[in-house]
């Protein structure tokens, strides 16, 4: 026979899984999945790879082409020169360049602005894949930017 105590502890333990209840459970939608984002780099850079591992951590989805004429995917995609970075991607209709973090692609995603994409130039030391752990933080920014060069401030970090 069950005691009051171990009742209500088993009834608290099935609502915090959301068991018995709508809560928790998928109401017939299928779960939107995370978005893509298509990464080309270097084959030799490494705070690519660990940028793409952060990207990973929040939930993103990762196809990555090593490719050595980066340049050339730089211009077919619009980056202004003035913003290159080490390694170019795109998620959905825009263009990321650089260390730009995740939480940054998730505004832009949400907020669907008419720029061709975000940059964070060149490599900013406390950066997603750039920072060092005990390093001290430099503050950098990301910006949003067009394809004739148009470029406004995005994000501080």
């Amino acid at each position: 026979m069950l005691t009051r105590r171990a009742f209500i502890c088993q009834i608290a333990t099935l609502a915090a899984l959301g068991i018995g209840c709508g809560r928790g459970r998928n109401q017939g939608n299928p779960p939107s999945p995370s978005p893509v984002v298509t990464i080309y780099k270097s084959p030799t850079c490494g705070c690519c790879a660990m940028w793409i591992d952060t990207l990973r951590a929040q939930g993103f989805r990762t196809v990555v082409h090593d490719d050595e004429a980066m340049d050339v995917i730089k211009d077919r995609l619009g980056v202004p020169r003035a913003l290159h970075s080490c390694h170019t991607a795109e998620i959905e209709n825009y263009v990321v360049e650089g260390h730009v973090p995740a939480e940054d692609l998730s505004r832009l995603l949400s907020e669907r602005p008419e720029v061709t994409g975000l940059a964070a130039p060149g490599m900013p030391r406390s950066s997603p894949g750039m920072a060092v752990p005990g390093a001290p933080v430099e503050p950098y920014e990301v910006v949003a930017f067009r394809r004739d060069g148009w470029t406004q401030l995005y994000a501080r970090h």
